[in-house]
């Protein structure tokens, strides 16, 4: 084995985002499609799964690897929260399912809309990752995810205000506020991706 595997490593990362935007574009699809949740659930479910299978490998290669493109605790710590990012989405995707909700309220296809926003930039972001000549470019990009994760958090506002108006089905509340909460967790994660590659950069600067 070589001394350095620097491809094995920013592909799984990248590789990674790009499945949490991939379920996040399914997801806000299922929204709008309610009718055919449980086949999109199950191609989250997939690409989760193959997240998974992404993670594990990055891991078992941390162990093979005597030197690393990155710190290995900054390795661990991207690829754990991309991997807590499609969990979030995958789960939101199950209880939509499980709950039987019915029609989406419009504010959930927003609060989708900016997770598929969140996962979109923090790919960008990953993607970047391995050419840090473009600093400049990748702190913009971490900027740009905590916008999109404010926005997230304002929308997530919105969405309980909503659902808490006197006259809705406690139960409905609840079902919703479940998912909501996943959907505003996942661009947590996001953000929590984007503090790391920040942290990175202005390590290596």
């Amino acid at each position: 084995m070589g001394l350095t595997r620097d491809a094995v490593f920013f592909d799984a990362l990248a590789d990674h985002a790009q499945r949490s935007v991939a379920a996040s574009t399914l997801l806000l699809e299922m929204l709008d499609r309610i009718e055919d949740a449980p086949g999109l659930a199950k191609r989250i479910s997939d690409l989760e799964h193959e997240g998974d299978k992404i993670t594990h490998g990055c891991l078992a290669a941390l162990h093979q690897t005597w030197i690393t493109p990155l710190d290995r605790e900054e390795i661990h710590a991207l690829i754990t929260r991309l991997d807590d990012v499609l969990d979030c989405i995958d789960a939101a995707s199950m209880r939509i399912v499980l709950f039987e909700v019915g029609g989406a309220l419009p504010e959930a296809r927003e609060l989708a809309r900016a997770v598929v926003d969140a996962c979109t930039v923090m790919s960008s972001a990953v993607q970047s990752l391995k050419d840090m000549k473009r600093q400049p470019d990748l702190l913009a990009l971490c900027v740009e995810i905590n916008e999109r994760e404010n926005a997230a958090d304002g929308l997530y506002r919105k969405a309980l205000a909503a659902l808490f108006k006197k006259g809705n089905d406690p139960l409905l509340v609840m079902k919703w506020r479940d998912i909501y909460d996943l959907l505003e967790n996942a661009t947590d994660r996001c953000e929590d991706v984007a503090n790391i590659i920040e942290g990175i950069v202005l390590e290596h600067a």
